[in-house]
């Protein structure tokens, strides 16, 4: 079994900065991509940011020079550091993690930009 948990989301003022943690735990004896996601109330789920097992990173374009994705050093344990947050940026923000042919997802964390 695999768990995924996120952590780390709240209520910001625009132009604020966050950052998220996803831990991923159980049967896992590598060092898979792990990606963040998000949904906003009413749309679909969308691709924010992935990492590699070594560290290799990739954006969207939304997101793309205010967020950054890292990874503890031979840990399923990323971070979402995310900054200048804008009112756009309101969704559910998820974390996964492919194992061989299954992605599992967290439940999510509550991210909310407003004055």
């Amino acid at each position: 079994q695999v768990q995924v948990v996120e952590s780390g989301g709240g209520l910001v003022q625009p132009g604020g900065s966050l950052r998220l943690t996803c831990v991923a735990s159980g049967s896992i004896s590598t060092l898979p991509p792990m990606d963040w996601y998000r949904q906003a109330p009413g749309k679909g789920r969308e691709f924010i940011a992935t990492i590699t097992g070594g560290g290799i990173a990739d954006y969207a374009d939304a997101v793309k020079g205010r967020f950054a994705i890292s990874r503890e050093n031979g840990k399923n344990t990323v971070y979402l550091q995310m900054n200048s947050l804008k009112p756009e940026d309101t969704a559910v923000y998820y974390c996964n993690i492919a194992i061989r042919s299954t992605i599992y997802w967290g439940q999510g964390t509550q991210v909310t930009v407003s004055s």
